[in-house]
Order: C-alpha cells, then structure tokens, then sequence
C-alpha cells in the first residue's frame, strides 16, 4: 500500500504541475515537438499546382485521370522520461530533495505529452534497469507515473546510464522524444552511448542538482557520506582552500559534461532542487522553436 504521504506528493505535483502546463508552458511544448513524419490520409482528384510527385499512378491508370495522394503531419508522439533514483538522488540542501524534483519535471513533461495527445513511458534506472512502464495515454497514467519516480524503491544505489539507453533502444523501434533525467554523477565513458541513443531519437537531458553541490558555505567540519558507495569522508568547510578546491572540481565535472552533451548534439536543460526551472524550460522550448524556424 502506498504511504498517505507519497500520495500527498503526487497530488501537490499534480497541482503545481497541471498549472504550470496550462499557463506557463502553453503552445509551447505543442510549437517544438511536432510528429515523427507523414502519415496517409487519402486519394483525391489531380487538382492544378499539385505537385507531380504525389500523384498515385495505380489509381490514375484505373480512372483514366490523375489522382494523387493526400498526406497529413502524423501529429502523435511517444515520450520516453528515463529517470536516475541512485541514491545520489536523496540529496538537498533545502525541503525539495533532488528526487523530488526529478519527479515534478517528469510530471511537468508528461501532463505536456498527454495535453498534445502524446504517449508517455518511464524507466527508471540505477546502475541496472529498476523499472519499465510502457508508454500510454491518460491523466491516471501520468498520475501512475509520477507515483512511481516518488515511491520506487530501488534495489540498488549506484548510476550506470549506459544500460537505461540500451534498453530504451531495444524497447522502442520508432523514434521518440526522450529526456533523460539525472544528476549525471557517474565515472562511465558516456559519449558514445549518448551518441548511439541522440541518432536514434530526439534526446535531451535534464541535469537535476543542488546549489550545494557546487559551492559549500563555511560549516566547520561536515561528516560526508557518499550515498551510493557509503564511504565517509571528513572536511574542514571552514578551510578556504578546501572550499574553492571544491567549486573548482565541480564546475570542471560541469562544464565536462556540457561539453560531451554539445559535441553528441544533445540539448541540455538544467534545474536545481528548492529553486524554480519554469524560466530554463521556456528558454529551451524557444531556442528549440528558433532553430525549428532556421
């Protein structure tokens, strides 16, 4: 039975979430994510300044006079949010934990996919596959969605990407829009599955994070604990030194991982617990709509 708690969750996220589609994102997920392609809709009599090329001969040469082939854009998506719960994830520095946020993006991009009549799907990933909801319509599916990046309890805490890709491309043989969501702490060589999965399918990847994990404010000593490995280190935050080694080799991770995202061709959106993204969102929806454009 799922705790009253989770489902509090799920209904506050609903809340926020639905809000924040209907008038902060509205027409804008529709403008940049079209359909995969044309589909077929119908024959109809040669009209002048049709183009030559859609003509179908085999019904023309029944008729006895030209008819061609009416297509319309196949407007339907299938959105695939592949979702990190390693327990890196049950970090924050305020109330929101970075699974927390995690789970309102994935809500925010899912009530947008079902509002375009798109299918959404979920896999969730640690360093193995954790779970596979296969893609669907509907407001209970995206409430079953979001259940589950909040209340899935994975059975293991460290991060492999690798394996969530691979699965995702054995699961799906059409192209969909993915975003995958993570906080990207992971020592494996990513570029070339990253590469393999953004020619296959629209990918985009959503950095979740922490101001914390960034820059440390003078605390004295802190007992760290590495979530994933359990290992203890213990750090003097009052050492300046300390801190600005620390913002130093994070901003080098950082911009590390900007730049393998650039040279794959993989737009990235980033978003930190406990403050809003809503304006990082609106700018990657019309930068998206400026390059459609171009």
């Amino acid at each position: 039975m799922i705790p009253k708690e989770i489902l509090r969750k799920v209904r506050q996220i609903h809340i926020r979430t639905k809000h924040m589609v209907s008038d902060v994102f509205a027409g804008e997920y529709h403008s940049v994510f079209k359909g995969q392609g044309m589909e077929f809709q119908e024959v109809r009599e040669y009209i002048p300044g049709d183009e030559i090329r859609t003509i179908d001969w085999n019904v023309t040469a029944r008729m006895g006079h030209p008819f061609v082939k009416k297509f319309t854009e196949e407007r339907e998506l299938t959105v695939m949010l592949l979702v990190d719960i390693s327990a890196s994830n049950t970090f924050g520095s305020t109330s929101q934990l970075k699974k927390d946020l995690a789970a309102e993006i994935a809500a925010v991009l899912a009530f947008s996919a079902i509002t375009n009549n798109d299918r959404v799907g979920l896999i969730l990933f640690s360093d193995e596959i954790e779970a596979y909801i296969p893609p669907k319509k509907g407001v209970a599916h995206v409430l079953r969605v979001i259940r589950e990046v909040l209340y899935f309890k994975p059975g293991r805490t460290g991060t492999r990407i690798q394996p969530a890709l691979d699965f995702l491309n054995h699961v799906t043989t059409r192209k969909t829009v993915t975003f995958l969501i993570s906080d990207f702490i992971t020592s494996e060589p990513l570029k070339r599955p990253l590469g393999i999965t953004a020619r296959k399918h629209d990918l985009i990847s959503i950095i979740v994070g922490d101001k914390r994990e960034q820059s440390w404010p003078s605390a004295g000593l802190v007992d760290w604990i590495d979530a994933e490995t359990g290992r203890r280190l213990l750090v003097d935050t009052s050492d300046a030194g300390t801190r600005r080694l620390f913002g130093t080799t994070q901003a080098q991770r950082r911009g590390e991982l900007l730049n393998l995202f650039r040279t794959a061709g993989i737009d990235v959106i980033e978003a930190n617990a406990g403050e809003p993204y809503e304006r990082e969102f609106i700018k990657f929806f019309r930068m998206r709509e400026r390059r459609l454009k171009a």
